[in-house]
Parts: structure tokens; sequence; C-alpha cells
């Protein structure tokens, strides 16, 4: 949680969560961020284009909901099985946008859930996960409005 709350404050100037104003990042941050009503997703820095791509490392209780789907489920799966088959292209664009700017505000995009229930996504964040050294080793995403199709 370290490397994502980290990252999100570097990438955008502000903390991820309000509570995180301090620079804390104990154990009560994490359960903050699990908890929050807003959704946050991670995945690991695999290839885009390579073979399943990158795989999601981290999904808040928001997210599960959202998503339908147990932790066991969601964490490991590639993440873009998050998105209908025909959205994909738009989302791995997307993506790519925020690994070559680091971060960008205000994405949009359609997501599927595990039942095939189509919802839109709408001025998510995304931005890149950057290690002790500074290295990409993933990304996230976190957005406080969705809305069924």
């Amino acid at each position: 949680m370290t490397l994502l709350l980290h990252s999100h404050q570097r990438a955008f100037g502000q903390p991820l969560l309000a509570c995180d104003r301090s620079g804390n990042a104990g154990r009560l941050i994490c359960q903050e961020l699990f908890a929050a009503d807003m959704a946050v997703l991670a995945h690991d820095g695999a290839a885009l284009d390579a073979g399943e791509g990158p795989r999601l490392t981290y999904a808040n209780a928001t997210a599960l909901r959202l998503w339908q789907r147990p932790w066991s489920a969601m964490v490991g799966m590639p993440s873009r099985r998050t998105a209908p088959e025909s959205e994909r292209r738009d989302r791995a664009q997307a993506l790519s946008t925020a690994q070559q700017r680091d971060a960008f505000r205000g994405y949009r995009g359609i997501r599927i859930d595990r039942n095939g229930r189509r919802f839109v996504i709408n001025n998510a964040r995304i931005w890149t996960l950057r290690d002790g050294d500074g290295r990409a080793c993933g990304q996230a995403a976190a957005f406080a409005d969705w809305w069924l199709l």
C-alpha cells in the first residue's frame, strides 16, 4: 500500500486519502484505503502487449463490490478483463498515455463485472507505480464516479 500511496502523492502532488496527510502509511491507512468509498485498483508492471498483460495486484472493497468478485478471484487476474473486449483497445490506450505522462486525470471508460453487467467509470485518475529507486513497477487507478448501463 505504501507504494500505491507514495506513487499517487508523487504523481499528483496530493495524498490519495485525506487521512494520509501526514505521510503515515501504517496499518490504519491500509484499512482506510481498503474501506474507501472510491474504487482503487493496481496492476503489476507486465507489458500491456505481452501475453495476458498486467495482472491485478490490489483491489479495495469498493472495487471488489463493483466487479462482483472476491479478492481471490480479482487479485491475480489479467487487468484487461475488467473491461469488455470491445473496450480493451481504449483502455490500453489510456494506460499507455498514463505510462507516458506518469499520470493523468479524467479518464472515462466502460467496464464489465463478473456477471456481464456493464458500467461506466468516470473521472478516474491513473498513475504509474514507482519503487524506491524510481523504476516503474505497475499502474493504479482510482475513481469515485460510476453508473450502471
